[in-house]
């Protein structure tokens, strides 16, 4: 008897897809603008730099539940910047890098084989690997009523949206809380580009009080020190809300002996204690967005969404990969919008993440 490798269940990397057009992209005569995949490229802050160095000294094993000011200074930032409350040390997981937890999730939760799980429309694709790997059902919608009779196990939510920069209302997070509710369904929300707002109503964490009328109950939320912080390298995250649910997380990740290493808590504590720095950075990506949002319009795009997270979701209403193609003949670099579902097709994310120089780079091929 034969059984089929995990990786067979699994979707194909879509990243491989984007080599022929990257290696165009790379021949370009002043080199490539690459705008693809959105990693920070500015320094890491020199307050977190500072704290790992102090932390080096670190011998022993770290603990799955990690250091309570770890899970102290999580608390603490969601109350200052996101109107948090009623969250306590139970309540918090330091993870090693989001998308790991991400893929692993309804693994650990317990979905399985009969379940269903729920995610965006247009979506980052690790909802979807996440709910194969755990070899449930899944379904891609935006609409609650798409689900019909059925009852999700897990339902995803993502605001600000990878890719689209969308961000869901204060109206609409509550009904998506009270259906999860009224049904059993755990609710997740990837909250990794709250901080990542540009313009409109500031995006709001599930968490917040005003969404879920002051209980945490059946609810988590996702957050990362990536974008924030410049500290895509250091793989901190954490996962915070329903002290159950991370209770029954903190469980299996002990047997799996999954910890996030000791000098790199010290790290993500700094990171989260100091604002200055993630001001200074949000102002440089806010200036990096304006100059390619223009040079995009100026150049016939529509930018559509985009009032929050690293991209811009941009579109000439044409099939993603002739724009892919296109770009690239310039030596930009861009993600196809179908990398996130079907939705996307007549789009692309652009990201912003790229030096200022390379920006100006892409600007200036832009306007021709």
């Amino acid at each position: 008897m034969t059984s089929q490798p995990v990786s067979g269940r699994l979707p194909d990397f879509p990243w491989d897809k984007l080599t022929t057009y990257a290696t165009t992209a790379r021949s370009h005569a002043d080199g490539v603008c690459d705008l693809s995949i959105g990693t920070p490229v500015d320094p890491t802050p020199a307050v977190v730099q500072d704290a790992l160095r102090a932390a080096t000294d670190s011998p022993g094993y770290p603990t799955t539940i990690g250091l309570e000011a770890t899970r102290q200074a999580a608390i603490d930032w969601l109350a200052r910047r996101h109107g948090v409350t009623g969250l306590g040390l139970d309540g918090v997981l330091p993870v090693t890098g989001s998308k790991e937890l991400i893929a692993h999730l309804a693994l650990q939760l317990g979905v399985g084989a009969g379940d269903l799980v729920g995610y965006p429309e247009l979506a980052y694709p690790t909802y979807e690997v996440g709910a194969a790997l755990a070899g449930a059902e899944a379904i891609a919608t935006d609409s609650l009523t798409a689900f019909g009779p059925r009852t999700p196990r897990l339902l995803w939510i993502n605001s600000p949206s990878n890719p689209s920069g969308r961000v869901l209302p204060l109206d609409h997070l509550r009904k998506v809380v009270e259906w999860c509710r009224e049904r059993g369904t755990t609710l997740v929300s990837d909250e990794c580009y709250i901080e990542c707002a540009w313009e409109g109503d500031a995006p709001l964490s599930i968490l917040d009080p005003q969404v879920n009328g002051g209980s945490l109950d059946g609810l988590l939320a996702v957050h990362s020190l990536s974008k924030r912080s410049n500290l895509a390298g250091y793989r901190c995250a954490f996962v915070a809300g329903d002290h159950a649910l991370v209770g029954e997380l903190l469980a299996v990740r002990k047997n799996l002996g999954l910890m996030m290493p000791g000098p790199l808590q010290h790290a993500m504590v700094a990171a989260l204690d100091d604002d200055a720095h993630a001001d200074a950075q949000h102002a440089t990506y806010a200036a990096r967005r304006t100059a390619l949002r223009a040079a995009l319009e100026g150049a016939g795009f529509r930018v559509d969404h985009s009032e929050a997270s690293l991209y811009l979701w941009a579109t000439r209403d044409e099939d993603c990969w002739k724009t892919v193609a296109d770009l690239a003949d310039l030596g930009i670099l861009v993600a196809p919008g179908e990398f996130y579902g079907v939705a996307g097709r007549q789009h692309v994310r652009v990201a912003f993440t790229a030096t200022d120089e390379r920006v100006a780079a892409a600007v200036s091929r832009l306007a021709g």
